[in-house]
């Protein structure tokens, strides 16, 4: 089957890492095959893909398409993992894809785990997060040993319309993940609480939610296209005696930049648990 993909869960990464490459001509959505875990998700699965798209349930016998396709996406829930099994298909193999290709983007399943799973498969590991929705992630990729150069091209294809993309170790994997796939909350938890806080100071709340998320927006472009360290720009802000360095000195005796490091900590070595946590 020339040029199509196979998707199991269509999940909203899933879909944003899909629907680009529909977009571009990469891929026809007649070529295009997916599998969810029941008939009763597929309306809601099929939901902003384009006409052609094909989606059935893991039962469906018609779920043997997504197991013919060179090129497999991985997009499960990490719990589910287990659930899912390497199924009997009439792949046949080219110069380009000695053997089907499958891409994890499941949070702490080792390359171990996968190549356990999916012995017909030669795998990788991908960690995109969630900015990639609007076309800013960062996805990080670790490779088996064995894949070819034609199959990495393949593989930074699928993620180059989304995000930045970065090969690493698979030992590097969950402290990019603690950064960059859960950074975003971290984030989006400081931009409320500020938002919070000119609420507590007698701004409207919509006015404050706009506020909050100029500042973010604007903040990181200044620390990109300048290349300046966080601390430059904290330092440019902050005048002698003024109303930042006293804001900054509260929020140093808070400890919030003690509970951001934590927290990164925290959540690389919950993906290291998720590991662990898979059934041998």
């Amino acid at each position: 089957m020339e040029n199509s993909i196979g998707i199991i869960g269509l999940g909203s990464m899933a879909k944003a890492i899909i629907s680009p490459l529909i977009e571009r001509g990469e891929y026809n959505p007649e070529h295009v095959f997916g599998i969810v875990g029941s008939s009763a998700s597929i309306a809601s699965a099929l939901s902003d893909l384009p006409k052609g798209v094909s989606i059935v349930s893991s039962e469906d016998s018609l779920s043997r398409e997504v197991w013919n396709a060179p090129l497999k996406l991985l997009a499960v829930k990490p719990q589910q993992f287990g659930k899912i099994k390497e199924s009997v298909s009439s792949f046949q193999s080219n110069e380009q894809f000695p053997k089907p290709l499958l891409i994890s983007v499941l949070a702490g399943i080792t390359l171990k785990s996968l190549k356990k799973a999916f012995p017909g498969h030669t795998c990788v590991r991908a960690v995109p997060n969630t900015p990639s929705l609007v076309g800013e992630g960062l996805t990080g990729l670790a490779w088996e040993d064995n894949i070819t150069l034609d199959q990495k091209i393949a593989v930074r294809k699928i993620f180059e319309p989304i995000s930045e993309i970065f090969e690493l170790p698979e030992s590097k994997l969950d402290s990019f993940l603690a950064l960059t796939s859960s950074g975003p909350a971290y984030i989006a938890l400081v931009v409320e609480a500020m938002a919070d806080g000119a609420v507590a100071a007698g701004m409207p709340r919509s006015l404050s939610n706009q506020l909050a998320h100029k500042t973010l927006s604007g903040t990181a472009s200044l620390l990109r296209e300048k290349s300046l360290h966080p601390a430059e720009l904290k330092d440019m802000v902050a005048s002698p005696a003024g109303t930042t360095i006293s804001a900054l000195r509260h929020l140093e005796l808070a400890g919030l930049r003690s509970a951001l490091i934590e927290a990164v900590v925290l959540a690389a070595q919950k993906s290291r648990q998720l590991a662990d946590e898979v059934p041998s």
